[in-house]
C-alpha cells in the first residue's frame, strides 16, 4: 500500500470516528427502545444466535424484516459494556470509521491519494449520516455499507470466500445488501474498461455462482422470516395506484438529491407536508425524473474519463432504489438514514473535482487544499450541530416540532407524550392537529381511537377507528379499539367474531383477545 494512501486511511478513520464521539453521552431515541433496550435478543450473544431465525422487529411490535447480524452486533456491545448505551454509540462511530476506510480503498483505485482523501473526508463528515450513526438503529445502514464495500475490496484482490462472506454480512445487516452482487459486477465492468487485458481480470464463474446462491438463500430466508415488511407501506401510498405512488416518490427523489448535495436543512421526518404531497404531475416530480435520468447518464458517461463517478453513481442509485418507492411502495417516503451509502456520490464528486483541479493548474494544489478543508470543516460543523437531535427522545421531539411544525408525526408523538403524563386536553389538541395535517394514516387513527376510548368518548373513537379500518382492515390497534367498542355496546357476538378473525390474521395478538373475553 502506498504511503500516501496509508495516510489517507488513517486521517479518514480518525476524523470519521472522532466526529461522533460526543454521542457517547447520548441515550436511546425512538425505535432504539424496542429494537435494543427492551429486546432480550440484543442483550446476549447467545440469545442473538438462538434467535437468528427470528425477525428484526420483535413480534408484538410487528415481526418485520430480517437483520440478525445487526441484532448480534448490539448483543456483542451490550455484553462488553454491561448495557451502557454510551458504548453502543461509540461502537457505531467505530463502524462508521471502518466504512470510511473502505470508501477510500474502493475509490483509491481511480483517484490520487490527495483526491481520495478529499472523497473519504466528505463521506466521513457528511451531515446526512447523523441519523444513521448517532441513532442506534441506524447501525443497520452502516453495517450493510461495510459489508458491501468490503465485498468489493475482497473481490478485487481475489479473496473470493471473503467477498462472499461480506456479501452475506451486508444482506444479514439490512435487506438492501442484496445489491452487493450487482455492485461487484459494476466494479468489474469498470475495471475492464481501464485495463489493457480485461480477460486477466475475469472473476471465476464459481464466484458468481456463490454470490447468486447466497443472494437467493437470503431472499428465501427474508421471505419466510421477515416478509410482513411487504405489507408495511407508508400511509400516503395506501389505496393509491402506480401514478399516485410516483407522484410522491419522484419529488422525494428531488429532495434526496438536495440532501446529498446541499444538506443545509435536515429532518427526522419527511412525511406529508414536510414533503408536499402531490396527486399528479408536479414540478418537483419532473425534477425527480430529471435527476434519475442525469444519474444514469453520469454513470454511463463517466465510465472512461472518471470511473470513480460511474461507480459511485451506480452504487448510490442501487442503494436508494429499494426504499425509493419507484418500483414498489416501501415503509417510508424518505429517510436520511437510507442515504448513508448514496453519500458515496457527492464524496466521489469531491474527489474527482480535486483530482481534476490539481492536474489543471500549477498552483492549484494549495488552493484546492484550502477549498477542500473549508468544505470539510463546514460539513463537519453542520454534523456536530445536528448530533444533539439524537441525544434523547425529549430533544428529538422538541427539535422536530420546532423545525417542522407541519409534520403530523411530530404532533402525534407530542399527543402520545401528553397523554402519558395525564394532560388529556393538550393531547386532544395535538391529535386534532396531527389529523388536520394528514388524515390518511390508519396507525394515527388507531392510536387516537384508543386514546378516546380511555376518555370514554366512544362516538369520537368510532369515527376514527372505522376510518382506520377502511384504510387498513387489520391494523392491530384499530382492531383492538373496534373490539372494545363492540364490548362497550354489549355486542358480544360481533366482539367474538372480530377476535377470531383478528387472531387468525394477527396471531401474536390472540392472547390479548382471549384475555378480554370473559
Amino acid at each position: 500500500m502506498a504511503p500516501g494512501l496509508t495516510r489517507s486511511l488513517t486521517l479518514v478513520l480518525a476524523i470519521g470516528v472522532a466526529l461522533y464521539l460526543p454521542t457517547a453521552r447520548y441515550g436511546s431515541v425512538q425505535d432504539d427502545r424496542a429494537i435494543i433496550k427492551t429486546n432480550p435478543r440484543a442483550h446476549s450473544v447467545l440469545e442473538a444466535l438462538r434467535a437468528f431465525d427470528e425477525p428484526y422487529w420483535p413480534t408484538p411490535a410487528g415481526g418485520e424484516f430480517y437483520r440478525p447480524l445487526t441484532i448480534l452486533s448490539y448483543a456483542v456491545d451490550w455484553t462488553i459494556s454491561g448495557g451502557r448505551e454510551g458504548w453502543l454509540h461509540v461502537a457505531s462511530a467505530l463502524w462508521h470509521g471502518i466504512a470510511c476506510v473502505l470508501v477510500v480503498l474502493v475509490l483509491g483505485r481511480w483517484l490520487s491519494p490527495t483526491a481520495v482523501t478529499a472523497a473519504g473526508l466528505v463521506f466521513a463528515v457528511h451531515p446526512v449520516h447523523a441519523e444513521a450513526v448517532a441513532g442506534l438503529v441506524g447501525r443497520a445502514e452502516v453495517l450493510a455499507a461495510v459489508g458491501l464495500l468490503g465485498a468489493v475490496v475482497c473481490a478485487r484482490r481475489g479473496w473470493w470466500a471473503g467477498s462472499v462472506a461480506c456479501t452475506a454480512a451486508a444482506m444479514l445487516s439490512k435487506e438492501h445488501g442484496v445489491i452487493t452482487g450487482v455492485v461487484i459486477v459494476l466494479d468489474r465492468w469498470l475495471r475492464g474498461s481501464e485495463e489493457p487485458s480485461p480477460t486477466s481480470l475475469r472473476y471465476p464463474p464459481a464466484f458468481y455462482a456463490a454470490l447468486a446462491i447466497v443472494t437467493a438463500v437470503f431472499f428465501v430466508a427474508w421471505y419466510q422470516i421477515g416478509h410482513r415488511a411487504t405489507t408495511d407501506v407508508a400511509p400516503v401510498f395506501l389505496g393509491g395506484g402506480t401514478a399516485q405512488r410516483l407522484a410522491v416518490a419522484l419529488p422525494a427523489v428531488q429532495r434526496a438529491a438536495g440532501l446529498l448535495l446541499w444538506p443545509a436543512t435536515l429532518s427526522a421526518d419527511y412525511g406529508p407536508q414536510v414533503i408536499p404531497m402531490h396527486s399528479g404531475l408536479s414540478v418537483a416530480a419532473v425534477g425527480g425524473g430529471v435527476i434519475i435520468a442525469a444519474t444514469i447518464a453520469l454513470g454511463c458517461w463517466a465510465r472512461r474519463p472518471a470511473p470513480a463517478l460511474s461507480f459511485a453513481a451506480g452504487t448510490a442509485a442501487l442503494a436508494y432504489l429499494p426504499t425509493s418507492n419507484l418500483l414498489f411502495p416501501s415503509g417510508v417516503v424518505l429517510a436520511e438514514r437510507n442515504l448513508y451509502l448514496p453519500v458515496l456520490l457527492p464524496a466521489a464528486l469531491a474527489g474527482v473535482a480535486v483530482q481534476w483541479a490539481s492536474g489543471r493548474w500549477a498552483g492549484a494544489p494549495r488552493a484546492v487544499g484550502i477549498v477542500t478543508a473549508a468544505l470539510v470543516v463546514a460539513l463537519a460543523g453542520r454534523t456536530l450541530a445536528r448530533l444533539n437531535v439524537w441525544r434523547d427522545n425529549r430533544t428529538f421531539l422538541l427539535t422536530l416540532l420546532a423545525e417542522h411544525p407541519e409534520s403530523y408525526r411530530a404532533h402525534w408523538s407530542a399527543a402520545s407524550v401528553l397523554a402519558g403524563v395525564g394532560d388529556t386536553a393538550a393531547a386532544r389538541r395535538e391529535y386534532a392537529r396531527a389529523d388536520s395535517l394528514f388524515d390518511g394514516d390508519p396507525h394515527l387513527d388507531a392510536a387516537r381511537g384508543l386514546f378516546l376510548l380511555d376518555l370514554s368518548d366512544t362516538g369520537g373513537a368510532r369515527l376514527v377507528v372505522e376510518r382506520a379500518r377502511a384504510l387498513l382492515a387489520f391494523e392491530p390497534n384499530a382492531v383492538r379499539a373496534q373490539f372494545l367498542l363492540f364490548q362497550r355496546r354489549g355486542d358480544r357476538a360481533q366482539a367474538v367474531a372480530l377476535a377470531d378473525s383478528a387472531s387468525a390474521r394477527i396471531p401474536w395478538a390472540a392472547p390479548w383477545f382471549r384475555a378480554q373475553l370473559p
